[in-house]
C-alpha cells in the first residue's frame, strides 16, 4: 500500500517541482509510532533553502488536497536530503563522480556487503569505487543491480 502511495505522490509532485527548478530526490510514506509521515526530499544545484522548501510544501499540500491518495491522517514533511543524500537514480551517480559514497549490497560481493570510497565512474550499469583499506587503495567494480542502497558519505579528517 505505501509503495503505491509513494508512486502516486511522486508522479504528481514532478510537475510541481520542475517549474521551480527543484529536484525531487525521494518520497517516503512511513509509520513511526502512532503517526504516518509523508516525507518529500527536494534539492537544488547549490542546496535548497527553507523558503523554497516552504513554497514546495504549500504546492504539494494543495495537490494532495485535490488528489487525496492517502486515506489515513499523516504529517507532510518537505526537506533537504541532507549532506548524506541518497543516490536513487543513475543520474545521481553520474553527478556524484569524484565524491565519497557508502554503498550497501543485496548480497555480499567478494565476501563484503558494504563499501565506502570515492566514486570513480558509472559506466555500463556498473560503478567503480576507489576503496581505501588501511593504507592500501583498490578499485572495486559493483554491478548497479546489486546495490540495495547508496548515499553520499562525509569524510572526517
Amino acid at each position: 500500500m505505501s509503495k503505491r502511495i509513494v508512486e502516486i505522490v511522486h508522479e504528481h509532485i514532478l510537475p510541481i517541482v520542475e517549474p521551480l527548478h527543484v529536484e525531487l530526490v525521494d518520497v517516503e510514506f512511513v509509520k513511526e509510532g502512532p503517526n504516518y509521515f509523508l516525507r518529500v526530499y527536494v534539492d537544488q544545484e547549490n542546496g535548497i533553502d527553507l523558503d523554497t522548501c516552504g513554497i514546495v510544501s504549500e504546492k504539494i499540500s494543495e495537490m494532495l488536497d485535490v488528489v487525496d491518495p492517502i486515506a489515513q491522517e499523516y504529517i507532510l514533511e518537505v526537506s533537504s536530503p541532507g549532506a548524506e543524500r541518497p543516490l536513487k537514480k543513475k543520474e545521481d551517480y553520474i553527478k556524484s563522480i569524484g565524491k565519497n559514497i557508502f554503498v550497501t549490497l543485496y548480497e555480499p560481493l567478494n565476501g563484503v556487503k558494504s563499501y565506502e570510497g570515492i566514486l570513480l565512474s558509472f559506466e555500463e550499469n556498473k560503478i567503480t569505487l576507489l576503496v581505501t583499506e588501511k593504507t592500501r587503495k583498490t578499485e572495486t567494480t559493483i554491478p548497479y543491480d546489486k546495490i540495495a542502497a547508496c548515499r553520499l558519505a562525509i569524510l572526517f579528517a
